[in-house]
């Protein structure tokens, strides 16, 4: 049986719909509707330029879910945070996400766009799809999707956290920053740190991680100093394993909490200039379950 020429195009539908998303889950689910409608479609002959009726139909099943999603994000306990990407040092099968990769800096700033606004910008700057089939994609005219396009670049631009280390750098201050944290060196803390920093933690309602993101150097370094003295049980079981974070340098940390529950929590952070410039810090357990045979 030849093979079925979908599955050539998943991993980019996947890329395409976890841009959208910020959620693997989310974007397996959109692909799979894509696949539906595919099957469909062949019967009647419908397809000619597979890549780009595909990558359309995942845009227009993208955008009906951010539309659903809104209410749902609004309703959401505390801030949210897209599902991290992780992959381990020591897995060669890990390279097969390295398409998902992007990093939890912009995700997190697309995720302030209106539905409109992520995907024109996803389809035509990540993808390079032509404005006219955008346009298709949002029902609008070409006009209005270059409008939606060019607000959406404008609000990330805005609204990105500063990320321009390379990965080496990335690790180094990563290290430097895990280290006076859990000393409470306030002092180490400050030197890796940027004025400008912001802490964002991600629990879901499930997790006590904050209900507000923490801002500027001082607060984030009180915040963090000492922090896992005051969460786990005992400081000599929690394990720091190095990760890639969306292709980043992150941390997968692994312990107990003071009430016996397990801990597990994936940090990434943004790096510009030799400090952190943001701190993404994941431990919502739903957002986590791709680490549960890990």
């Amino acid at each position: 049986m030849p093979p079925d020429p979908f599955e050539a195009e998943r991993p980019h539908l996947l890329a395409v719909a976890y841009r959208m998303l910020g959620s693997r889950a989310e974007a397996e689910d959109a692909v799979q509707e894509a696949w539906l409608r595919y099957h469909k479609a062949l019967a009647g002959g419908e397809i000619h330029d597979l890549r780009g009726w595909l990558t359309t139909i995942t845009g227009r099943i993208c955008l009906d879910v951010l539309k659903s999603a809104r209410v749902r994000r609004e309703a959401y306990p505390g801030p949210w945070l897209p599902e991290p990407v992780v992959s381990f040092l020591d897995d060669p099968a890990e390279r097969v996400t390295q398409r998902l990769e992007v990093s939890l800096a912009l995700l997190v700033v697309l995720e302030k766009l209106t539905p409109e606004q992520r995907v024109a910008v996803v389809l035509h700057d990540a993808f390079a799809v032509p404005f006219d089939e955008v346009a298709a994609v949002l029902n609008t005219s070409v006009s209005a999707a270059r409008q939606h396009a060019s607000r959406g670049r404008r609000a990330v631009t805005e609204g990105q956290a500063r990320h321009t280390a390379g990965l080496a750098e990335q690790r180094k201050v990563l290290e430097a920053f895990l280290t006076a944290a859990a000393s409470g060196d306030l002092q180490a803390l400050a030197a890796v740190l940027a004025p400008e920093v912001v802490a964002i933690g991600d629990g879901g309602g499930v997790v006590n991680a904050g209900r507000k993101p923490v801002f500027g150097l001082d607060r984030v370094a009180r915040f963090y100093a000492g922090l896992l003295r005051r969460q786990v049980r005992d400081t000599r079981d929690v394990t720091f394993e190095p990760v890639l974070v969306n292709g980043d340098a992150g941390v997968l940390v692994r312990g107990y909490y003071l009430d016996g529950r397990p801990l597990v929590a994936v940090l990434a952070v943004a790096v510009a200039d030799g400090r952190i410039t943001a701190i993404y810090n994941q431990v919502n357990p739903a957002k986590l379950r791709s680490l549960d045979d890990r």
